[in-house]
């Protein structure tokens, strides 16, 4: 079954590199993402975890917990953050959880259930296991992002989109498109001209479906 927008995640028991989790002890009931890798070694997800590295920073100022899926072993993922680490000059610190048994990838909808990985496998036999997934502290999944091999991902996006859903959750409000922080926020129509004036003060009405208005 696929997993969608606001289903709870769910509980698995991963081994990684830094240790082995039941993943919603590990969640915590903070704000985390999971990033899926198809293979170690390979050059787009060398220079992804890097960044991921380089923004320890940015997800510790947003209470946000990190971690890596890949579907190699655990002594892989040590040797392998060698080179992230050279490549990015940050310290690696997050978990890589050892998906060797496909259980993740399957369980995040990933991969087919029927799915294997043949003997002397490329990364093209599990290039679907490209997807970043942002969790609520709630458990639930509240963004998910699929990408190809080829294209590497926006870190500036996914801090932006985790940046809005924190916005949004906290002050029951939406986002427009192209929104950063600090912008004007929408205020959703089931809130009544009155309530968004007595929760949010002075609002500008664009249309009479779209109420703009500052957090500031």
């Amino acid at each position: 079954m696929a997993l969608r927008i606001n289903d709870t995640v769910p509980n698995l028991n991963v081994e990684t590199d830094l240790g082995t989790f039941d993943l919603h002890d590990w969640l915590d009931g903070k704000w985390a993402i999971l990033f899926s890798h198809p293979k170690d070694f390979t050059p787009v997800c060398t220079t992804e975890f890097g960044a991921v590295a380089q923004l320890a920073d940015e997800w510790a100022a947003r209470d946000t917990k990190v971690m890596g899926i890949s579907i190699d072993g655990v002594e892989d993922h040590k040797k392998w953050k060698s080179d992230i680490e050279q490549v990015s000059g940050a310290n690696a610190g997050f978990p890589i959880i050892a998906d060797t048994d496909l259980n993740v990838a399957k369980a995040f909808d990933m991969l087919p259930a029927e799915a294997y990985m043949p003997d002397g496998r490329t990364p093209a036999d599990s290039a679907t296991v490209r997807s970043v997934f942002i969790i609520g502290p709630d458990a639930q999944l509240k963004l998910s992002m699929t990408y190809p091999m080829s294209v590497g991902r926006n870190f500036a996006e996914v801090l932006r989109a985790l940046d809005a859903l924190q916005t949004t959750t906290n002050n029951g409000v939406a986002t427009p498109a192209n929104w950063e922080t600090g912008q004007d926020v929408i205020i959703p129509p089931t809130v009544s001209n009155d309530d968004a004036t007595a929760k949010f003060g002075e609002f500008e009405t664009v249309l009479p479906y779209l109420r703009k208005t500052s957090l500031k």
